[in-house]
């Protein structure tokens, strides 16, 4: 990418090569969906696996589907293309917090936003994402940046009546107070869910979505599943977030939508309730956020 002033993929690619995948988990009975992917990371590339090969492993584990996520001007290219192409697959498109300082400072963030714009109107893109804030990796000079960015991306997503995938990251506090000022989509969804019990209240309170990922199986990670404890199981997903955040046993090794199992089984385990239900429960959400991957 030439003329994209964004390292999306070169950074999420990093620690992800020749490392293999693990082995498949233990089919789930009633079919659910990843709701955050980056497939186009590794697709095919130094021992990783193509579209075809990541949708053929999940629907063989029962993942129906995949939401695959754009982070810049060329992720969110690949992810509509794909969605496009492929009936298991559906697109969120965005500049990532992370790279709205980096078009600005190029002088194309106006650009950038106008092509995700472009991009949201095609019949196979329900999201805006990933989008939000993050003050772990940007530093104060980059923050308006990745404020006017989220506005821009809230106001997308209500432009084009889809949902709206956040990237909060040590942000909390700024990105509740942004959606309470710009007003939040219908469908708001908080990607990779980082916050603990008392955000997951505020987040049934205005009927966001919380989509946990595999770090929830994390041994440090009780605030989120304290956070699953109390979250309205109406409003809840699940997602990879793949090639990263790989749960439990298998932390440190490459992510993909045919691991989503084994953190739903957590998942079941930590809520104390039938597998079966909580997979139907979370099939049934993803549908109420994203629409059929039929149509």
């Amino acid at each position: 990418m030439p003329d994209d002033p964004s390292n999306y993929v070169r950074h999420r690619e990093k620690g992800t090569r020749d490392v293999s995948y693990p082995p498949a988990p233990e089919p789930l009975a009633v079919p659910v969906y990843d709701n955050h992917c980056h497939l186009e990371i590794a697709d095919g590339d130094d021992g990783g696996l193509t579209l075809d090969e990541q949708l053929d492993r999940a629907r063989e584990v029962g993942i129906a589907g995949v939401v695959q996520a754009g982070g810049d001007i060329d992720s969110s290219r690949w992810s509509a293309d794909a969605a496009a192409r492929h009936p298991r697959v559906l697109a969120a498109v965005a500049i990532h917090p992370n790279e709205a300082p980096a078009y600005e400072a190029a002088g194309r963030l106006d650009e950038a936003i106008a092509v995700i714009d472009e991009l949201a109107a095609q019949p196979r893109v329900r999201a805006i994402g990933e989008t939000g804030l993050d003050f772990f990796r940007t530093g104060a000079d980059g923050i308006p940046a990745q404020r006017r960015s989220f506005e821009a991306h809230i106001a997308l997503a209500k432009k084009h009546g889809i949902a709206m995938q956040i990237h909060d990251r040590d942000a909390h506090d700024a990105v509740l107070q942004t959606l309470e000022h710009a007003g939040a989509p219908e469908r708001t969804v908080f990607h990779c869910f980082s916050g603990d019990a008392a955000m997951a209240r505020i987040a049934a309170e205005h009927g966001y979505y919380l989509s946990f990922a595999g770090n929830i199986t994390f041994r440090g990670a009780q605030n989120l599943r304290d956070a699953l404890a109390v979250a309205s199981r109406d409003r809840i997903l699940v997602e990879t977030d793949a090639p990263f955040l790989t749960p439990v046993p298998y932390r440190g090794r490459p992510n993909a939508p045919y691991l989503v199992p084994t953190t739903v089984r957590f998942m079941a385990a930590e809520l104390g309730v039938d597998l079966d239900e909580l997979c139907a429960q979370l099939a049934a959400n993803t549908r109420a956020v994203y629409g059929s991957f039929e149509d």
